[in-house]
């Protein structure tokens, strides 16, 4: 059971809101956990000569960081039904700055009888939207 009210939510409530510092052993780390050796995720001369900005996160990385935000507000990974997102802008990763991923849950959705609630996240990478129409099914 979950410590959360279902009626108690309201649609446009905020659920959070939490920063990502991504850094280029980030994508190291995450290389090595995925398998995902490609290397635009950490050659800036690959990146570049296929035409990119920078050597860029992995788009999984991103995704699995915003739905972090509904996680540690339901407070269990197992808790999320269905999540999805579209990859709208590359998130580009300074060698030395890294890059700072914002993401903000919203309650998007209610449903009382399934006990179900769609959290809408936004993902922003140097005030661009980077995920689209990235929504979690999270059961309360």
């Amino acid at each position: 059971m979950t410590h959360i009210n279902i009626a108690s939510l309201e649609v446009g409530q905020v659920i959070g809101t939490t920063e990502f510092l991504l850094t280029r052993d980030s994508l190291v780390r995450y290389a090595g956990a995925s398998g995902d050796f490609n290397s635009i995720h950490y050659r800036d001369d690959v990146a570049a000569a296929v035409g990119l900005p920078g050597v860029l996160a992995h788009g999984m990385l991103t995704m699995g960081a915003a739905v972090q935000v509904a996680v540690d507000w339901v407070g269990d990974a197992g808790r999320i039904a269905d999540y999805q997102v579209r990859f709208t802008k590359p998130v580009v990763v300074d060698p030395v700055d890294g890059a700072v991923l914002v993401v903000t849950g919203k309650m998007g959705a209610i449903d009382a009888e399934t006990r179900l609630v769609r959290i809408d996240l936004t993902a922003v990478f140097n005030e661009t939207t980077v995920l689209g129409k990235a929504q979690a099914q999270v059961r309360v």
